[in-house]
């Protein structure tokens, strides 16, 4: 079982999720980019001659993806899950897994949906680079959302690594009530994850939903964009 007696060894699991999730997030969303700008010429050609329609070849091209994430998901989920202890509970498992799925899911159709809003695959890689970055800093884990100044607290909610995060940490430690010396002084693990974090578990099923709206979105978009945005050169 994961090492939860100190404050330092809650931050040690926030730091291993968020490195987990983040790396291979980052590295779906990189490498979906150049096939997706080659097959967008295919798909330009194609649709010219009245043989794809751009609805239909956003929605395969989605759809063949996922085998791929869901592989990658039990893989990856296995062995992150059992190299950092995490508690062998069914439940737990199973929320772990599927918080990983839909954060390789929403990267890999952001990639695409980069790809799709761009005229060239290096420029989609530049501007998802900046996202990145902001993402990456309202997350949670480099400052905590209830210490960001308040005028910036809307971005956290705004950002998806953020809620994989609540949702992973929530899952894992949301309902630990072993007592650990903080800052805050003598609290259990869930109370000093909700008051230091701002993370609470019994919003496990909205975080999860959240998620599920933003892969939704990031594919509307490229889809429309498939449909509406021609950058082709004749």
């Amino acid at each position: 079982m994961v090492c939860r007696h100190s404050q330092k060894d809650v931050s040690n699991v926030m730091g291993a999720l968020y490195s987990a999730v983040l790396l291979l997030g980052v590295n779906n969303a990189s490498s979906v980019q150049p096939v997706v700008s080659i097959e967008r010429s295919v798909f330009y050609r194609e649709r010219a001659t009245g043989m794809y329609g751009p609805l239909p070849y956003a929605l395969a091209q989605s759809i063949i993806e996922l085998p791929y994430i869901f592989a990658q998901t039990i893989v990856y989920g296995v062995v992150t899950y059992s190299m950092i202890h995490f508690e062998w509970a069914p439940d737990k498992f199973f929320w772990y897994l599927l918080f990983m799925f839909l954060t390789f899911t929403y990267f890999t159709f952001y990639g695409m949906m980069a790809v799709g809003l761009t005229p060239s695959q290096q420029l989609a890689a530049v501007v998802s680079s900046a996202f990145y970055s902001l993402w990456n800093l309202f997350s949670g884990f480099l400052i905590p959302r209830p210490r960001m100044p308040g005028w910036w607290v809307w971005f956290a909610y705004l950002s998806p690594i953020y809620w994989t995060l609540e949702g992973m940490v929530t899952s894992q430690l949301g309902d630990v009530t072993d007592p650990i010396q903080t800052i805050l002084g003598k609290l259990e693990v869930r109370d000093y994850i909700r008051s230091y974090y701002g993370y609470k578990h019994e919003l496990l099923g909205v975080c999860a939903a959240v998620l599920l709206g933003f892969i939704i979105l990031f594919w509307l978009v490229f889809a429309f964009s498939i449909k509406f945005l021609n950058f082709q050169r004749r």
